[in-house]
Formats: C-alpha cells, structure tokens, sequence
C-alpha cells in the first residue's frame, strides 16, 4: 500500500516552508519516528518524522523548493499494514460529556473485531486544539467503557477524554505535549463487533481501491424541543434567528450541524441521500495532520529550544498584559510579626489536622481578611471596562496562587465570610491538591474576588504581584524568618516576621485605604485573640 505523508501545521499561521534537506532518498527504507527531512519556516527549522516504517517512493520536492501545508510532501510503501480510512472521519461537533467514535476500518465477514477512531470532541465553546498532557494508558492496553484515557489541557482547564467503548487500544494519534486538534482522530481502538454490522462501517477494500467513500450520517430528523447541537452550532443558529428544533439533524441521534442549518436556510428541508457525502466541518487532512505532528520543541540551527506557549501559560500570559496594561499598579509593603499567631497554629495543627485537613498559617490569613474587608469593601469590588462602576462583591471568594505542573493557577474559596477557618483549612486542602495535580474544576477558577500569593513558600521577602483583573488588589506573602526585634522594654528578642506587599488599582483605591486595611488585617493576626471575638 502506497501513502502519502501530509505535510502537518507546523504552527500557527505558517502555510508553506522551504525543504531545506532530505534526510532520506527514493528506495531507503525507514522506521517510525525516523527524521525524514529538514524544512525551515519563517520561524525556525523543523525536523519532520516518519509517523510509521516502510520503503519511501517519491519524494514531492527537491531542494530548495517550498512545500505546502497539507499537500503531500512524500510518498512511502508500508507492507502487510491495514489502511485505515482516516479521511472518511466525521469531524462532529460534540461535548466532552458526548464523545464520538467513528468506525474506519473493519476486518472481513469472518472476523468479529473493527477498529475505530476517536475523534476528539469540542471540548468548549471556540477551542480547536488542545495539548496532550499526559496519556493514561499504552498501545497494546484493555479498556472499559468510561474508563480515562488521556489528560489534554484546553486554554481553560485540564480535561479527561474517557473511553466511550470497551477494546484494545490501537494506536495513540499524538506524543505528551503535542497539539490534537479538535474533530481529528485522537486514538484507535480495537472493539468487538456485534452480529449485524453498523451502518457506519467502510470496508477497506473498496477503499483502498477507490475514491474516498461519501460519509454516511444519520438522516433521521432532530427530535423536537431541546435540540441536539454544540455551542457553536447554537451560537449560529442564534445569530441567523433559526430555531434549531425545526432543523433537521443529520448527525448522530438527529445532531445539529452548521452545514444542516445551512441547508434549513436555503429551503432544503429533506435531507437527501446526497446531503450524506458531505464531510463534517474538518479537512480531510486532519486525521494525516493528526497523525504526523511534529515535536513541540524545535530545535533552531544554533541548538537554541524554541518551546511554544499555551494552555494555561499562554492564558496567564494574556492576563498579565491586559492588566499590567489596563490597571495603574502601586505597591504597599508591611511588616507582620507572627509570633503569636505561629504558637497558637502549632498548639492546634496537631489536634486538627488530617489528610483532609492541613492546618497551615493560610487559613488564618484568609479568614482575618475576610474579617477585615468587611470594614473595607472597597477591597472586595470590581470596576467595569471604562471605570464608571464599582460593584461591591458581597461574597469574599479569596484565591490562593497556586504554583502547579501546568502553570500558574489561581483557584478560590468561596464565602470564606460564613465559613469556619477549619471549614476554609478543608477548602484549601482539597484546591491545593487539585491544582498541584492540573484538575482544578472550572468553577473553582472562577468568581474570584481578592488574591494572595505565597511567594514565601518558594523563597522572597517582597514582591509586586499583578492583579488578578477584575480585582482591585492582591497580596503577596513573604517567608517567615526569625528576625531580632525589641519588645516593649527595649530587649532584643527573636520574633516570627514576614514581609508583606500589596498591589493595589489605583483608580479605585490609594494608599490611605490600603495602608487602614492593611493594618486592620495586620492586627487580626499578630494578636489573634483579636481575631476570634470579630468572628461571628
């Protein structure tokens, strides 16, 4: 069987580069994963691979010349392999909670197994890739229904691709750290196949001999009143006025898809047997693209790393620049002497502590603030784009910067107001955890309504921390050191002193404002007596 190897999306915008070098002449014989050739964008120099072994048998360019994205860029023999039929995949529209699987391939009447592809789903509303973050199982491996099969991290938020049947695991599209694009094929798996074969299946002898075979859909209508349809789908629907429940679906189920709404606008009620050739939404290239990335790190002439930024990098990013950009900034620094409060937490920690509970000094920050920015709600607001409103949050969702393995995030404890600091040590406990691991919910992301940073845990004293946009402060804890202060007779005594620093908008608050929070907070927990009898 003769293949031709698509030229992937080396990157965002690049749609041609120049075949720099052939690592490998028409007749060699090469391996999986073999660098093919050298191609250099606008950018950097990219090594191409082989995705499986076989006898290359024409090469599309010579040196020199510029090869296209998606256009074949060389052909290659593979003996004894089962093609199969990638280009036929439907690039459906769906949700995580509704996976899609499309046969590609079957064996013959005498064999009950199939293999099918995965398509990834949408995974939200505007997300067309995202990153392979960690595969949770091998080729080779037995997999139930619903069982987890890879981590992927959206722009968003770490995400887990379960398996919608029971089989072997086939073949893994992708490499930890490489982009899967959305509606592209993301895994094969082997399943049993039941008496009567699905509508679905493609036999591959018809397809290897002839041209791609027409994509065959379900042509029952939508079911009426709620229909079955992505995000975007609705969002297209909304903006041409069309009840999507009149629409008749020709998608799995009666899904809704864009191309069937174009359809209802035109006037084409019915759907015809021909309607069922027209492919989903994806390019035909997809699944070769799929299939073909190349490594997230490329390597420059000069041996320099070039690693891309996304996920949850690539949104911080963006946060940064917008608030850095969009909020005057001015920082205000305190000292706090905790002793106390540091023998009144190891006195309790051993009491109250357990594998749910972490009785750390955060908790007591967290609370005290709650406290105090009762007395100072301006603490707690948000102010609109254009700085004509300030909304006063009535609950106290206090965030925590949490330093994990896919990045900067910034989960929160919601109505830290009504809570106990045993019911808040819980609540940051379970965050913790969850976003050292990457799996911190959505909803724990957001809502937040004042920060803090533990820049001490990792070393510092002061910092400037950005503001969480739209809040309007954020503090930044330093390390607790033993330090020489003198106490009220003038003697030199060791004290339990950390450095604190405020980040404050400056449209909506000065420094008297934060200097009069600051020292109420600064008072809850340098005599938390103090803090115990505000508590209600």
């Amino acid at each position: 069987m003769i293949k031709d190897f698509i030229l992937p999306d080396i990157g965002e915008g690049v749609v041609e580069c120049e075949l720099v070098e052939w690592l490998v002449k028409e007749g060699d014989t090469v391996v999986e994963d073999q660098p093919i050739a050298d191609v250099m964008t606008d950018k950097a120099l990219v090594q191409i691979p082989a995705p499986f072994a076989g006898v290359v048998t024409k090469l599309y360019y010579a040196k020199g010349d510029i090869a296209k994205v998606h256009a074949p860029l060389y052909a290659v023999q593979i003996e004894g392999a089962v093609e199969i039929a990638a280009e036929e995949s439907v690039a459906a529209e769906s949700a995580v909670a509704e996976p899609v699987a499309v046969t590609n391939a079957t064996t013959s009447s005498h064999s009950s197994v199939s293999i099918e592809e995965f398509l990834l789903p949408d995974i939200g509303e505007g997300i067309v890739e995202c990153e392979l973050v960690e595969w949770l199982v091998s080729e080779g491996d037995w997999v139930e229904e619903d069982q987890p099969i890879a981590d992927v991290m959206t722009d968003k938020a770490l995400v887990q691709i379960p398996a919608i049947k029971a089989g072997k695991i086939a073949k893994l599209h992708y490499r930890k750290g490489q982009l899967a694009k959305v509606h592209a094929p993301l895994f094969a798996i082997e399943v049993e196949q039941a008496a009567s074969a699905p509508a679905a299946t493609i036999n591959t002898d018809t397809v290897a001999n002839a041209a791609p075979a027409a994509q065959i859909v379900n042509t029952e209508p939508a079911r009426q009143g709620k229909a079955l349809a992505s995000p975007a789908v609705r969002r297209m629907a909304r903006s041409l006025d069309i009840d999507l429940s009149q629409v008749p679906g020709t998608g799995k189920h009666g899904r809704v898809y864009k191309e069937d709404i174009t359809r209802f606008q035109q006037g084409a009620s019915n759907v015809s047997a021909s309607s069922a050739t027209q492919v989903k939404e994806a390019p035909v290239q997809a699944t070769q693209t799929s299939q073909t990335q190349v490594p997230t790190s490329i390597v420059t002439q000069r041996a320099d790393t070039v690693e891309p930024i996304r996920g949850v990098k690539a949104v911080m990013a963006r946060m940064m620049v917008e608030s850095v950009s969009s909020i005057p900034h001015f920082t205000y620094c305190e000292e706090f002497d905790l002793t106390d409060l540091v023998a009144l937490r190891e006195s309790m920690k051993v009491k109250y502590s357990s594998d749910e509970v972490k009785l750390t000094m955060m908790p007591f920050f967290m609370k005290s603030m709650s406290l105090a920015l009762s007395q100072f709600p301006v603490m707690n607001s948000q102010v609109n784009a254009d700085c004509t409103e300030l909304t006063y949050k009535a609950r106290h969702n206090i965030g925590m910067a949490v330093d994990s393995k896919v990045g900067l995030l910034v989960p929160n404890i919601k109505d830290v107001q009504d809570k106990s600091i045993l019911e808040v040590a819980a609540e940051i406990t379970r965050l913790t955890q969850a976003a050292r691991s990457g799996r911190v919910a959505p909803a724990d992301l957001k809502g937040g309504t004042i920060s803090i940073s533990n820049i001490g845990a990792l070393g510092g004293t002061v910092a400037t921390p950005i503001i969480n946009k739209p809040e309007v402060a954020i503090v930044a804890l330093g390390k607790l050191q033993t330090l020489p202060r003198f106490n009220a007779k003038g003697e030199v005594e060791a004290r339990q002193i950390m450095q604190v620093s405020w980040s404050g908008d400056h449209r909506v608050i000065d420094g008297g404002t934060i200097a009069r929070f600051c020292n109420l907070w600064k008072q809850y927990l340098e005599q938390p007596q103090e803090m115990l009898l505000a508590m209600r």
